[in-house]
């Protein structure tokens, strides 16, 4: 478990052999979750640092007319809903449900802040990981902001490409892709369609080439 945990963003630069030293000075627990059981339901208190000790999970909510949209897949060893642990509304934002068999470790919110209090390291991590999250959030707001398929895809697509590169690879299947940005396979690959119709971009398997760079950018204004 402890190989597994030192590989996690929390515990970046703490050797494995360190991690039982660390968690022996606090509380917490270990549990396991079955494929499809609900860990954690939206709106209950975030008590709990969460993280996969193996396995992955998704986050998901209802939209306004009851269709669930996934918000994101996290895999072992990353930490879950880490940006809402404190704050004066600590509640999650969606509900996370096991994607296949998991298993967990749970540590209460004032072991956390004995450790935040102790230990230099797992405070830098603990910032880094609340930080990286908040802009991921973000970003994911940004995205389902956007009224058109076109506009989701575009913004997709131009947020990874690098200034110098006009290839971009998917790190998701389609349909990934499409629960990412809450809608169906078939209207995802129509749009992938009419933008390689339209000479703006090409696709060869996961790899995107961007054409038209400049049209892209219309479709996000």
């Amino acid at each position: 478990m402890f190989k597994s945990l030192s590989k996690s963003p929390i515990f970046k630069n703490i050797k494995p052999d360190e991690i039982p030293i660390l968690l022996s000075g606090v509380n917490y627990t270990l549990k396991k979750f079955k494929k499809g059981q609900v860990i954690a339901l939206r709106e209950e208190p975030c008590n709990n640092l969460m993280i996969l000790v193996y396995g992955s999970v998704k986050g998901e909510m209802l939209d306004f007319s009851g269709k669930t949209v996934k918000i994101e897949d996290i895999a072992a060893p990353n930490t879950i809903a880490s940006a809402f642990l404190f704050g004066t509304r600590n509640q999650l934002p969606v509900d996370i449900v096991a994607k296949e068999d998991v298993q967990l470790l749970f540590i209460p919110k004032s072991s956390v802040i004995t450790l935040l209090k102790t230990h230099n390291t797992f405070l830098t991590n603990f910032l880094d990981v609340i930080s990286d999250r908040s802009r991921f959030l973000s970003n994911r707001l940004y995205i389902l902001s956007f009224k058109t398929i076109k506009g989701k895809l575009a913004h997709y697509i131009l947020s990874r490409a690098k200034p110098d590169k006009t290839t971009v690879e998917f790190p998701k299947t389609q349909q990934e892709l499409a629960e990412f940005f809450g809608i169906t396979r078939p209207s995802l690959a129509r749009v992938l369609g009419e933008l390689v119709h339209s000479n703006i971009i090409s696709i060869k398997r996961n790899r995107v080439n961007i054409i038209r760079k400049d049209k892209l950018i219309e479709l996000i204004r």
